[in-house]
């Protein structure tokens, strides 16, 4: 199993788009993106700052 290449990542789209429909990519999208956001904060703040 090698990386994904450009065709790959495609048909990954392609199916996304698919199972989703396109009106709902960009609110997919926000969703991951406030979830990547929230993770990279979590992480910044370290153990002892939660209270």
């Amino acid at each position: 199993m090698g990386s994904l290449g450009v065709p790959e990542l495609l048909i990954i789209l392609v199916i996304i788009v698919l199972i989703f429909g396109a009106n709902r990519l960009p609110d997919i999208g926000r969703g991951i993106g406030k979830g990547i956001r929230n993770f990279k904060d979590a992480s910044k703040e370290g153990p002892d700052d939660h209270t």
